[in-house]
């Protein structure tokens, strides 16, 4: 068996080789080092198609610092899906973007709903993973996690993915425990003139969109867009149908304006509704308890973002945020209406020579108003919940051009938990442009939410048996003192480019959880409403420890101007700990058996005579224990035609080696579906 003491020893020896062997320029080849020190940021109106595989590795990234750096300076385990790798990956939508990354575990559980995670603790809400579409949290408050089929955006207006593997607390506050997605669209000067784009295939049945960008004078630019898309229902386990149809409308707009040359206003807000088919299991509080449901449910949503964005110096500028963000859902177990408003500033400055320090504040409320049923419900159905944060943090050069550290850390206050402190220190070595090794100490904790604090949610209910016949409801609970799950992190990096058309990106990690959440046994009760029955409660605690490590690895090579191959590898070990007194029966082996212990991938990405683009790629991902979902490869190919610089039709095939199969187990009352092979065709025009 393999220890973990065993692993870190290997892993830190052969990249303490990587290192040497790279020092001592055994890996660099016959070609020439850049002179240190100079930096070359791309143009980001410029079509990635046409960037150097340099610049690409150039791309400049805001998550981790909240300001920008180059991708090769940070002390993180990032990755970025830039708009050229949505386009020839041909994903639909955000969830099957974030399969081009390694570390990231996509798991679709039905046609409507995903399981999305970084380094463990997956599920439908995993809540240990921070997700923002341009800085908006889309992290709900009331189950932990994210509703998907609620977030779309329009992929043409995307202009990267910024994905950080690790916690992110130290800035981004809370919940960003495991890792930090960031979706950021382009700005409206970057997307001028009219775009169309519409296609259809056996199960993304149809979609299309249109966006119209103007210009209103040379410091102001717009764009509106909206789109549609129907997506099919997938099969039971059994091959029946699923009834899990998805169909939504949406539209938006947004607004830059450069009043002067030290201010930028921002205004962008989107609207949406749409339904999502429910195939499941209602309960009733009469025999036979639990009946079969096949329903459209309704969803809608809509936000508002604005930003200011103002610089004193060349030294010194502050950003301020605020949005509004209000979300209706009407579903089979739960309905719930929620207003967030949240606030955000942030100040950056040089105070003295090697230092630059950032800090900020930031209010948030969100309020919900919650209509529950036997299946689930929340005492209160109503609850304004209030959130205070502050952070700061300064990066110093220890040594010009080579040495930084990064030190800070994230206060907050809520509701639930009280205070909340999540410090951090990052350290990073760049000797050469070609190579960096960075190393970090970061703690994180993941906040009660409402289902922790309030929850009432019936998991099932029995049959009575002599001489009362009583039925008994198996229930959870809340727990007014449920804690905050913690995690104290320790992760090393090195990135290295021993020739210019290649890359290698390695990270390892070693997490160490302490109060995980866990469901123990409580006293049974007599209950006379909604009906007569025994309670037997499940009261949710914190009676869980214990330690995840794994190493990411992640390789892009260019052989030729027209041909690129970008491959990548995961390894996770998750292993947890009940205390002594604990009764749950299952959380430590669930959350154990729900990742992979190891997931892969290999893209290649060629351009053809005849301006056609071919693109291929092969996914695999290990066995799931929990959910005794087998291991599987997927397999999907684009086809790509540029019939003129503004005409472009691809056709697409996905999960070509499989007719079917399943990819996550959801053990909620909604039924799992399996991933479809599928085929569709997209025509995008550009004016």
């Amino acid at each position: 068996m393999i220890t973990i003491k065993y692993f870190l020893q290997k892993c830190l020896i052969f990249i303490g080789l990587l290192f040497v062997l790279n020092l001592t320029g055994l890996l660099s080849g016959s070609e020439e080092p850049q002179e240190g020190g100079e930096k070359t940021t791309p143009q980001k109106q410029e079509d990635l198609l046409d960037m150097s595989f340099e610049d690409l590795l150039n791309i400049e990234v805001t998550t981790v610092s909240k300001k920008e750096q180059k991708l090769s300076e940070v002390p993180a385990a990032i990755s970025v899906i830039t708009q050229e790798d949505i386009r020839r990956s041909g994903a639909t939508n955000i969830p099957e973007a974030l399969r081009l990354v390694p570390g990231v575990q996509v798991a679709r559980i039905n046609a409507n709903s995903w399981a999305i995670s970084i380094r463990g603790f997956n599920g439908e809400f995993a809540n240990k993973l921070l997700v923002m579409i341009d800085g908006r949290s889309i992290y709900t408050p009331l189950h932990a996690g994210v509703y998907w089929d609620e977030h779309d955006v329009m992929l043409e207006d995307v202009e990267r993915i910024e994905v950080i593997r690790g916690p992110g607390g130290t800035l981004w506050g809370a919940n960003a425990v495991n890792g930090i997605i960031n979706i950021i669209t382009k700005k409206a000067k970057d997307t001028q003139g009219a775009l169309m784009t519409g296609g259809g295939g056996t199960e993304e049945q149809g979609f299309g969109a249109v966006r119209f960008g103007g210009k209103i004078n040379d410091k102001a630019y717009f764009r509106i867009y909206s789109k549609y898309f129907n997506r099919d229902d997938a099969p039971f386990l059994d091959g029946g149908d699923g009834a899990d149809t998805w169909d939504a409308i949406q539209g938006g707009f947004r607004l830059d304006w450069d009043p002067s040359e030290n201010d930028t206003l921002s205004l962008q807000g989107n609207i949406a509704s749409g339904q999502v088919g429910y195939a499941g299991y209602m309960l009733y509080p009469v025999s036979p308890y639990m009946f079969s449901v096949t329903e459209k449910q309704d969803i809608k949503v809509g936000n508002t973002l604005g930003r200011w964005q103002h610089s004193f110096s060349d030294g010194s500028d502050m950003t301020l945020q605020l949005y509004y963000d209000r979300t209706d859902r009407w579903v089979a177990v739960f309905d719930e209406i929620r207003d967030t408003f949240d606030i955000d500033f942030q100040h950056s400055f040089s105070c003295i020579d090697r230092h630059e320090i950032i800090w900020g504040l930031g209010h948030r409320l969100t309020k919900d108003h919650t209509k529950g049923t036997l299946a689930m419900s929340m005492d209160p159905p109503n609850y304004d919940l209030y959130n205070y944060s502050g952070f700061v943090q300064d990066q110093i050069t220890l040594w010009e051009n080579y040495l930084k550290l990064t030190l800070g850390s994230k206060f907050e206050y809520n509701d639930f938990s009280g205070f909340e402190y999540q410090p951090s220190g990052r350290i990073i070595w760049t000797p050469n442009p070609d190579h960096s090794l960075w190393t970090s100490v970061t703690r994180a904790v993941r906040t009660p939410v409402r289902f922790d604090h309030d929850d009432e949610s019936t998991r099932m209910i029995i049959p009575g048996y002599p001489p009362s016949y009583t039925p008994i409801a198996v229930a959870s609970l809340g727990n007014d003192d449920v804690k905050s799950e913690k995690l104290l992190s320790y992760e090393l990096g090195y990135r290295v480019r021993p020739r210019n058309n290649f890359f290698l990106d390695f990270a390892l990690f070693f997490n160490d959880y302490d109060d995980l959440r866990t469901f123990e046994s409580g006293t049974p009760m007599s209950k006379t409403t909604p009906f007569a029955h025994m309670l037997m409660p499940l009261i949710i605690d914190n009676k869980m420890d214990g330690e995840s490590y794994g190493a990411e690895l992640s390789a892009s090579w260019e052989i030729m101007k027209n041909w690129t191959l970008n491959a990548g590898y995961s390894f996770l070990q998750m292993q947890l700990h009940q205390d002594n007194d604990s009764t749950d029966t299952s959380s430590a082996t669930s959350n154990e058996g729900r990742p992979p212990h190891n997931q892969a991938y290999l893209r290649s990405n060629l351009d053809l005579p005849g301006n056609l683009e071919l693109d291929l790629a092969l996914n695999y991902v290990d066995t799931l224990p929990d959910a005794d979902i087998p291991s599987y490869f997927r397999f999907d190919a684009r086809l790509g035609w540029h019939l003129t610089d503004n005409v472009e039709l691809s056709l697409v095939g996905q999960n070509l080696l499989d007719n079917r199969h399943p990819e996550f187990y959801y053990r909620g009352y909604q039924l799992t579906t399996e991933v479809q092979r599928g085929f569709y065709a997209k025509l995008t025009c550009k004016f």
